[in-house]
């Protein structure tokens, strides 16, 4: 089987999931990292064995070494660095959101159509084992969502990432993390998202965005959502899903998963492993081997975003 040679962009606290969920799939070699601090790519590259450093995406995209590249870079630069990798024949995949405008996630969206590449944006929900049960059901006509409630909560009042380090980007509540569940919603109601309202808190006066935020949804299908989110609060943090249905309530957060009476469903054996950003990369690669449109492509991804950009509109 021949290696599928992949360069990672982006050598901070997430792309550094990445490499420890590549380390875990067969026939692939992490043959390139870019980052913006050359010492600090250097050492992630030492750590994980990759032979190649650089500050410069378009050197990577020069080698004849890479297949295809994980984009783990700040929100403001995915589009064009997506662009970029279609442009040079590399495969790609974005971490989540795939834009933060409109217009350029739909000129992905044409540049994937025109070169056939496998294209695919990290909407990791979609590969949580806690989420994948939920869908099993759904699939087989045996839960139907009536409404879903998240909350999603972080305390992130200065420009922190997640290992404690300074960012040198800005996060957003609306393109970045809501982007997470209005995804989920319309796939798991297998209906797309017809109605759309939002209202956010106050405006941060030194990172310039809003610090809270509350989105309703409503699917075709007369299902609804509806969406918390916080870098005010100070605990728990993380992302809450409930899924209230015709048959069952299921509370999900990240890989574990609960009935509504708090009983722990087992989803270890849901797929190949409990880590979702390894279900996520395993996808990639498959897709690329077996030349296929990737679950979570851009194209079906798309309409996310197309629900973001209105609620934009409406905030503004």
């Amino acid at each position: 089987m021949k290696p599928i040679r992949i360069a990672l962009a982006g050598a901070g606290a997430f792309g550094q999931k990445h490499l420890d969920a590549l380390k875990l799939i067969d026939g692939v070699q992490v043959t390139s990292v870019i980052g913006r601090d050359l010492d600090k790519t250097r050492e992630v590259a030492a750590k994980y064995g990759i032979g190649h450093v650089t500050t410069s995406l378009d050197e990577s995209l020069a080698r004849s070494d890479v297949d295809a590249v994980i984009l783990c870079t700040p929100t403001q630069m995915h589009a064009s660095q997506t662009l970029a990798c279609l442009q040079a024949g590399k495969h790609v995949q974005v971490e989540i959101p795939l834009c933060d405008v409109l217009k350029e996630g739909e000129a992905v969206v044409e540049a994937q159509r025109k070169t056939g590449l496998v294209a695919m944006c990290g909407h990791t929900r979609r590969f949580n084992p806690s989420h994948q049960w939920v869908r099993r059901r759904i699939v087989a006509d045996e839960f139907h969502i009536q409404q879903m409630d998240v909350q999603t909560y972080f305390f992130r009042r200065t420009n922190m990432n997640a290992l404690g380090q300074p960012r040198s980007w800005t996060d957003h509540l609306l393109w970045h993390h809501a982007a997470h569940t209005v995804d989920l919603f319309a796939y798991q109601a297998q209906s797309p998202i017809v109605k759309a309202n939002a209202l956010q808190g106050p405006i941060h006066p030194t990172l310039g965005i809003a610090m809270d935020m509350s989105i309703q949804l409503q699917a075709a299908n007369g299902a609804i959502c509806t969406l918390s989110l916080s870098f005010n609060n100070e605990g728990p943090l993380g992302t809450f899903f409930r899924y209230i249905g015709d048959t069952g309530t299921y509370i999900a957060r990240y890989d574990d998963l609960v009935n509504g009476k708090d009983e722990k469903i087992d989803v270890s054996q849901v797929d190949v492993s409990m880590n979702g950003i390894e279900l996520q990369d395993r996808e990639f690669v498959a897709a690329i081997r077996e030349g296929r449109e990737p679950n979570g492509s851009v194209a079906q991804v798309l309409p996310c975003y197309q629900v973001l950009h209105k609620l934009e509109q409406q905030l503004s």
